[in-house]
């Protein structure tokens, strides 16, 4: 399972890479998303994949015992999401108004809107 999810996640960050690396404006958000997932779900990955009891400390007991999942992973990836939705939201937007102003998502065609 980690090697799936080792490869999973190495091909949506080359995806990610790749669709920034192009001349459109929203392929560069849609990788910006790719890189996104990749890295949540390289958190995810990190925290270990099996399940276990929920990490509460029964009254009474110093330490957690047994099989438990780890919380913070689960906090780190509920946070970018909600972080990363806000970006994506922002740029979509911020696109829509560059596309109405210029009539083009072309990155090299921006450039000449400088002058």
């Amino acid at each position: 399972m980690e090697l799936l999810m080792a490869i999973v996640i190495g091909v949506l960050f080359g995806t990610g890479l790749y669709m920034m690396l192009r001349r459109s404006l929203v392929k560069l958000i849609l990788g910006l998303g790719l890189l996104a997932h990749a890295a949540n779900l390289l958190l995810f990955n990190s925290g270990n994949i099996e399940r276990g009891a929920p990490p509460l400390i029964e009254s009474g007991a110093k330490a957690l015992e047994g099989v438990f999942g780890d919380p913070i992973p689960q906090a780190l990836i509920l946070t970018a999401i909600v972080i990363g939705f806000g970006t994506q939201a922002f740029a979509i937007v911020l696109i829509r108004r560059v596309y109405e102003a210029v009539d083009t998502d072309d990155i090299d065609r921006l450039k000449l809107t400088d002058e």
